[in-house]
């Protein structure tokens, strides 16, 4: 009967687990996720009783349990402090809100980084990770390692700065189900809008995520974003431009494309757009292309200046691509976070390149 049991949870946990079950319901899956879980370990048990297997069972669980210790150190070394933490949202354009915690103690964040968001009057005790889109003292990326003493040679402001001096790391939010809906209607029935914020308790979890170094080894960096994909890029975008300032960077000329729906989606990162536009060297090595594929009137999409273009519709992605590796010097970098079509694309054209040029592809997904 408990060796059933046991089978029975995992077979549920198989089929819940699988990417559409949990995109639709992501909260129901959490939370059955966890109790499947700990009634498979304890069935596991006892069916294991006086058997040799039990002590690979042990195993699991010290593992596990060493997993779940090392998230508690980063949730109470974030989290816990003088001070604790304190969340402020904005409700954004676009069905959006823009969330910057302040932090109980200073961590070091990344391009590429990302965050485990808890807010107790929101989702209880659930967590969701986001990407870091911004921080007051993010570390500029070296080829191959970070330096912090460059933190006190060129300060980098934050967009939310908190009045007692502590670090904040921001992210936006796109309101889909569950938790990020909870929060948006919150967000609006308390008035956060219009420059306003909400102000909420808030926990977070650091130290996660990949940086890619191998973009800062390249001559010339293409990235693609589509959507609430912006939030990955924008911190390499801001990295590369202060690395080609500072000669610490090999990259002499960024391009970002950026794909969404709607003009007033460019909200969501316009504070920070505008720190990284007025940053030394930005116009000699940033071009920023934004194509918005739902335009209210195509004739109504103009380009503000020479080096920020705006288009009405789609990109022609192996057009660009070909553009840069003909034209670009050195290897190039090619970097997408977005939807999977335009991941696909983007995949696709980087492939036609073949062995024509040198070419590092860089894929990021929200995989939650």
């Amino acid at each position: 009967m408990t060796g059933t049991a046991a089978i029975a949870a995992f077979a549920v946990i198989a089929f819940q687990a699988s990417s559409p079950i949990r995109h639709a319901f992501y909260e129901m899956f959490l939370h059955l996720h966890i109790a499947l879980a700990v009634l498979t370990v304890v069935f596991l048990w006892m069916h294991l009783d006086g058997k040799n297997q039990q002590s690979y069972l042990l195993a699991a669980i010290v593992t596990w349990a060493f997993v779940r210790f090392r998230r508690l150190f980063s949730f109470m070394r974030s989290s816990v402090g003088r001070q604790g933490t304190e969340a402020l949202v904005e409700v954004l354009p676009g069905d959006a809100v823009r969330v910057s915690v302040s932090l109980a103690r200073k961590v070091s964040v990344r391009p590429g980084s990302h965050m485990y968001l808890y807010i107790p009057s929101v989702g209880l005790w659930t967590s969701h990770p986001y990407s870091v889109v911004w921080s007051d003292t993010e570390l500029p990326h070296r080829r191959n390692s970070f330096d912090s003493h460059d933190i006190e040679k060129h300060p980098l402001p934050s967009i939310d700065p908190d009045p007692d001096g502590r670090q904040t790391l921001s992210a936006v939010i796109r309101r889909r189900t569950g938790f990020t809906d909870a929060l948006y209607r919150k967000a609006l029935k308390l008035g956060a809008v219009d420059g306003n914020k909400m102000a909420l308790n808030a926990f977070v979890e650091t130290g996660y995520g990949l940086s890619q170094p191998v973009l800062f080894s390249c001559g010339t960096v293409l990235l693609f974003a589509g959507g609430v994909g912006i939030t990955h890029q924008i911190p390499y975008v801001r990295a590369l431009v202060q690395g080609y300032a500072n000669a610490t960077a090999a990259a002499c000329r960024v391009v970002l494309v950026w794909v969404t729906q709607s003009p007033e989606h460019l909200e969501w990162i316009r504070p920070w757009m505008t720190q990284i536009l007025a940053m030394e060297k930005r116009r000699e090595v940033l071009m920023v292309k934004v194509f918005i594929t739902r335009p209210p009137n195509a004739k109504e999409v103009h380009s503000p200046s020479e080096t920020v273009q705006m288009f009405p519709g789609r990109p022609d992605v192996w057009a660009l691509i070909r553009s840069e590796a003909e034209a670009g010097v050195g290897c190039l970098g090619v970097s997408v976070c977005g939807p999977g079509e335009l991941s696909d694309e983007v995949r696709r054209c980087v492939r036609r390149l073949g062995v024509r040029r040198n070419v590092e592809f860089v894929e990021e997904s929200f995989g939650w």
